[in-house]
């Protein structure tokens, strides 16, 4: 048996951050001193074969300490290569555009998406939808806070508001016509979900409704609706967030609409969608998400073209908007140890009603709501609350014209951006683009092959080594962000410890991370730009 201690490894959660408690998942506010919980992990690999073996199935090992003034717990976890494969494995999707008489029009070729959780249960949420009115894809990643009520209803609506908005009057008009005679209605989405994508059908009639208010909102318009695309997706934020905000305020005779809509209300979420349609993509940002695209010189150079900014306190653009919108002497105050008003990393977000209405109005909804404490509604109203609201929805939206050199596009949570850069990002997926080439021609056979050389492929293609792992690249990005050690390699051992952590240590050295890669089809952009010369 052979065990060592991995020194690097000495956690303390000394950090300068405490979690306002209101049952669990709530915001972070900092706080200069506090008491000192210190961890220790250590790690032993043990090998079950001898030296020399050929199997894989060495256990990594984790012993957690944990330290107080007046106790002492002990951690004790174990995971084989295979089970941190299947944990990071969970949350695979993949999608291929079909392709018709071997051409795809679509400007999409693929994408692949995954989802690790550090908060339980899970606080992002991501979506994915073919728009049947427009023909245009749609990609979703949002960050939920305080819970995951308002991040699952926005990936739940968003998309459906934007198609919407996109619709011509015509299209509006047969489907409230078809919703007044009671006949079917046309369906608005093709969604693209992983079978372990929660969905609440219970609410799904109510969303519905207030979906057909805002098309007879447009349709109300005295004129064509014709937003463009970029008007499309601001409207579609701000109509939302205006929804979220008045469902919880309407009286609920069903009970369980009335605590989805507290929860979903007095939580929040950010919000990073993108829209693709030919080689035109826009990219509507609430928060800080992240999305960046992959390009590939001629020289074969790769390079890093973001598409978002992140809105928080280290954004100059914000600081400024928001000294804007307040008085003076709130200049101080609006944010207070890079948190908005002491609270919210994010200075956008859906939901986070408590940033947005008068207290008399929070009051005035909450003191009617007998279940607020079970619900986990988050009840803070921070010193020099004067003047709100102090948080928008409204996104600012990116047009990029693609080129046949932008390859892919990266959506992600910020629980990858604290871990990865976005060069490094770009450089993993091109490097798992690479790999995947040089794979493709090794196993395009003339002739037929004996086994010992398809035998010398498979250990060439093993002592490539992780990178040969993942065939999702979500994964593959993952997998990197929560094993690399500082030489940006993957460390198995510290790999599986990050997987092992307990729960109230996990969410102070990961979050959750979601990310989707949407691949281009280059071919069909270079034919666009041919047959429009």
């Amino acid at each position: 048996m052979m065990s060592r201690t991995v020194s690097s490894w000495i956690l303390s959660s000394a950090r300068n951050g405490i979690v306002l408690q209101g049952r669990g998942r709530l915001y972070s506010i900092c706080i200069p001193n506090r008491n000192k919980i210190k961890w220790k992990l250590v790690f032993s690999k043990t090998r079950l074969y001898p030296a020399g073996s050929s199997s894989l199935d060495n256990i990594f090992s984790l012993k957690a300490f944990r330290h107080t003034s007046t106790e002492e717990e002990h951690f004790s976890f174990q995971l084989s290569p295979s089970q941190v494969n299947d944990i990071l494995r969970a949350g695979e999707l993949s999608h291929k555009i079909l392709s018709f008489n071997g051409k795809n029009a679509n400007s999409v070729l693929r994408f692949e998406s995954n989802q690790l959780a550090s908060n339980t249960p899970i606080e992002d949420r991501r979506s994915a939808a073919t728009c049947l009115q427009t023909k245009g894809m749609m990609f979703g990643v949002f960050d939920g806070h305080a819970g995951s009520a308002c991040a699952q209803a926005v990936s739940d609506r968003l998309l459906h508001y934007i198609a919407v908005s996109l619709m011509s009057r015509q299209t509006l008009e047969e489907l409230e016509l078809a919703v007044e005679c009671m006949k079917p209605v046309l369906p608005i989405l093709q969604w693209h979900k992983h079978p372990n994508d929660v969905e609440y059908r219970e609410i799904t009639s109510q969303y519905f409704e207030n979906l057909r208010v805002y098309w007879q909102h447009l349709l109300d318009l005295d004129t064509e609706p014709g937003f463009s695309l970029e008007e499309a997706m601001i409207c579609a934020f701000k109509r939302l967030d205006s929804d979220i905000s008045l469902e919880v305020q309407a009286p609920q005779e069903n009970e369980l609409m009335r605590n989805v809509a507290l929860q979903v209300a007095f939580s929040g979420a950010t919000a990073c969608v993108a829209h693709i349609d030919g080689v035109h993509l826009h990219v509507a940002n609430t928060g800080d998400c992240r999305a960046i695209l992959g390009v590939c010189e001629e020289d074969g150079t790769w390079s890093t073209l973001p598409l978002t900014r992140d809105h928080n306190a280290f954004d100059e653009f914000e600081i400024r908007r928001l000294k804007r919108e307040h008085p003076r002497s709130e200049e101080k105050t609006l944010f207070v140890n890079d948190r908005l008003l002491g609270i919210l990393m994010p200075s956008r977000a859906f939901g986070d009603v408590q940033l947005k209405w008068s207290k008399e109005l929070q009051h005035s909804v909450l003191e009617n709501s007998c279940d607020v404490e079970d619900l986990n509604i988050y009840q803070y109203v921070p010193p020099n609350y004067h003047t709100p609201p102090y948080l928008t929805a409204e996104p600012e939206v990116t047009y990029h014209k693609l080129r046949s050199k932008d390859k892919f596009l990266v959506l992600a949570s910020d629980g990858l951006w604290e871990m990865l850069s976005n060069e490094k990002v770009v450089k993993l997926v091109a490097g798992h683009l690479t790999e995947l080439n040089v794979q493709k021609p090794q196993l395009a056979f003339e002739k037929p092959v004996n086994l010992g050389y398809m035998h010398s492929l498979l250990l060439q293609r093993k002592n490539r080594g992780i990178a040969s792992l993942d065939q999702n690249i979500a994964t593959h990005l993952i997998r990197h962000a929560i094993g690399s050690n500082e030489y940006g390699e993957v460390d198995q051992e510290k790999l599986a410890a990050m997987l092992t952590l307990p729960e109230d240590l996990a969410r102070m050295y990961r979050d959750d991370i979601t990310v989707t890669v949407v691949y281009f089809n280059s071919e069909t952009i270079e034919n666009y730009y041919r047959n429009n010369k």
